[in-house]
């Protein structure tokens, strides 16, 4: 049978503030913009009693059985949404524990293509349900889009946004999201209560942050190193940490000034994982 093919795209956040807790979990606001970068998802129909999800690609290790996307098929079988079994492939071009939200997003866009294909019914309050069940931050990728989330949980979208050059770059190790958000000792005054176009702009971007990112600096030394390096490469706008890390992410005005950063990286870190990408 036909084999349906999904791009699930990297997200990246341009700012980031956590501003409170509830209920043991951190609330955060954000300014997410997506990236040219994607994972692959096949998927069809089978005759079978069990889903079968299958991950392979350069980021494919150590993926526990217990996932995004079989935590998903699970809730919707729980739900009684779903009438049919599916096989999913997913190749991994994005890399785990680097904070580009790639399980989530694989997650979402699986989501999406089951809306769409008519292959489940639900309307906004059952997918915020179902997203939230799998991962807070799952509900971003519904929509593969310049998105703001406030600190009140409200999420809008903005199309046609400026696109950014992005060089991003991964030590090899990874950060754990629960180890980080455990060190979060003070949280900021809400900033994005009112989003608008103007938050994606460079001058607001720059005088913006990523309240995780001193932590995972202070927690990785390694990191903290790799950032100077990185705000001396090609005059980047500005240098940030996507989510709770570990990547880091050079942003620049010219595909050149990129794609050269690039170059320069990949010469002096052999042994770290680099991509030049583009906001889309």
């Amino acid at each position: 049978m036909y084999l349906s093919k999904i791009k699930s795209n990297g997200k990246i956040n341009l700012a980031l503030n956590i501003t409170g807790k509830s209920n043991k979990l951190h609330k955060i606001e954000t300014v997410v913009a997506f990236i040219n970068l994607y994972d692959e998802i096949f998927i069809r129909k089978i005759n079978s009693k069990n889903h079968h999800i299958s991950f392979h690609g350069n980021f494919s290790k150590n993926i526990k059985s217990n996932n995004t996307v079989s935590r998903l098929l699970k809730i919707l079988d729980q739900k009684e949404l779903l009438k049919q079994k599916f096989y999913v492939k997913i190749i991994k071009n994005i890399p785990q524990k680097a904070g580009l939200g790639g399980g989530s997003m694989n997650a979402a866009n699986i989501l999406k293509y089951l809306i769409k294909k008519n292959i489940i019914k639900i309307n906004k309050k059952q997918i915020l349900e179902i997203t939230n069940l799998i991962g807070s931050d799952v509900i971003l990728g519904m929509e593969t889009t310049n998105t703001i989330l406030t600190s009140k949980n409200k999420i809008k979208r903005f199309k046609n946004c400026k696109r950014l050059y992005t060089l991003i770059v991964k030590p090899s190790f990874g950060c754990s999201t629960k180890k980080i958000y455990s060190d979060v000792r003070k949280f900021d005054k809400a900033k994005f209560n009112k989003p608008n176009r103007k938050m994606f702009n460079l001058n607001f971007l720059k005088k913006s942050n990523n309240s995780l990112e001193k932590i995972a600096l202070n927690r990785h030394p390694t990191l903290k190193k790799l950032k100077l390096y990185l705000s001396h490469l090609e005059k980047p706008i500005f240098v940030r940490m996507t989510g709770s890390g570990s990547a880091l992410v050079s942003y620049y005005n010219s595909k050149n000034q990129c794609d050269n950063a690039q170059k320069r990286f990949n010469k002096d870190y052999k042994k770290y994982w680099c991509i030049s990408s583009k906001t889309i």
